[in-house]
């Protein structure tokens, strides 16, 4: 998520359609304007759309499958389908004012109607949320690679499967190694073209884990080896109904940031036993042939499919939170200390996030509950709200309205329970 312009200022019309700005850098040449905030100058047509594609499919894939335990099947579904709807409305507002402002990123759309406070409170938003995404990111990879015990019941990881159970493929030893070795070579990169290679191949990783996900599933039930899924949620006492809305923050996250192909697969195929992170499911023996195979296959793809998306989402965490605190100073891309400053610190606490917090649940209840709803609902139906050019119709305002308070109404009730939640296993 990044608050940059993502349109390339002019393709030249050869075979390759690489911008005219071949050697353009990452990051911009001043940190105000809205014609310089341009981390992607400098990227060819199809480099952009490979980088594109794979921040859009990311980690909400994960936890999606847990909210259909949450919710039921049948409203699930609904929410889904509600929250796309939402989704796509609140798009088409942000591209109907960016038009008419002249505006070429989300940035100055929200500059043009709030000034300068509503760009910085986006900024803000954006580093919460994708620094909440990476941790996400850094946790499945460890729960895939290490293994996990958030649920209470240990799930092994591919690495404890193959190896046993050593040292050297613990959660902290394998997220080290990987910072060290994966993202932090890939994240050195001042150019996002630079990770196109990496993007495309990130996108086709996740490809694998879609068909095989929705093979395994479709096979299991039309032999007939899979449980009937609930339709509706258990709702014995109103506690039950508060955690309900729990499920929301995710479905938020995963609409802003992701698609959501498998979690009627993911849900469907384990369904009671689903955890937060359904690839933790993947350890157990599927009921098919070449199960073990699969699973390991399932879960690789997809945690090298997490370790290339990380570095795109990396560099505009590093924009805007440089953005944010040096606003005045020369760019970045020319200031290598600055530059190697911030991307070690900004490793170092994803890695130390990643480490202590148990769940990916957790960390998508934070960010959708707060930076992700903000981005996706309530910053679209504010500037909407505000028109200041005014061409917001009433049908523009009353939706604006309604997303506002189903945002507001909604995640609060989801912070409430997650806080009741949790003051009540402290003080059991």
């Amino acid at each position: 998520m990044t608050i940059g312009n993502v349109y390339p200022k002019e393709r030249s019309r050869g075979k390759s359609k690489r911008v005219l700005e071949e050697n353009a850098p990452l990051l911009p040449s001043s940190q105000v304007g809205s014609e310089t905030l341009n981390e992607f100058n400098g990227a060819s047509f199809s480099g952009a759309v490979f980088n594109l594609s794979t921040t859009i499919v990311g980690a909400g894939i994960m936890s999606l499958p847990a909210t259909m335990k949450v919710l039921g099947l049948v409203p699930g579904i609904a929410m889904i389908v509600l929250f796309a709807f939402l989704t796509e409305a609140s798009i088409e507002l942000l591209i109907r004012f960016s038009r008419i402002g002249k505006s070429i990123a989300y940035g100055d759309v929200m500059g043009d109607s709030f000034g300068k406070a509503g760009r910085m409170l986006l900024q803000i938003c954006v580093v919460i949320n994708n620094v909440g995404v990476m941790v996400v990111y850094m946790i499945i990879i460890g729960d895939v690679l290490s293994g996990t015990s958030s649920s209470g019941v240990h799930h092994s990881g591919v690495l404890e499967g193959w190896f046993g159970d050593h040292w050297w493929n613990g959660r902290f030893f394998v997220l080290l190694v990987t910072t060290i070795l994966i993202f932090a070579p890939l994240a050195s990169f001042k150019r996002v073209d630079s990770l196109r290679y990496t993007s495309a191949l990130s996108v086709a990783l996740a490809v694998v884990f879609v068909v095989i996900t929705a093979g395994i599933a479709v096979l299991k039930l039309l032999v007939g080896s899979i449980l009937m899924p609930k339709l509706f949620p258990d709702i014995p006492n109103l506690a039950s109904i508060w955690n309900l809305f729990t499920a929301v923050p995710v479905l938020v996250t995963a609409f802003i940031c992701h698609y959501n192909a498998t979690s009627f697969f993911g849900y469907l195929l384990f369904g009671e036993s689903t955890l937060h992170d359904v690839l933790a499911n993947f350890d157990a023996n599927l009921g098919i042939p070449y199960s073990a195979v699969l699973s390991d296959v399932v879960r690789v793809s997809y945690a090298a499919h997490l370790m290339l998306v990380f570095p795109i989402i990396f560099h505009a965490l590093r924009l805007n939170l440089d953005g944010l605190l040096f606003s005045t100073a020369r760019p970045l891309y020319t200031d290598n200390l600055r530059f190697t400053v911030t991307s070690v610190a900004l490793l170092s606490l994803i890695f130390l996030a990643a480490n202590f917090i148990p769940s990916i649940w957790d960390a998508f209840q934070f960010t959708g509950a707060t930076a992700a709803v903000s981005i996706g609902y309530i910053f679209p139906a504010a500037i909407t709200l505000r028109d200041p050019h005014g061409i917001g119709t009433l049908r523009d305002k009353l939706l604006s309205v309604l997303m506002i308070m189903l945002a507001v109404l909604s995640n609060g009730v989801a912070i409430y329970s997650d806080a009741s939640s949790l003051f009540n296993s402290t003080t059991a």
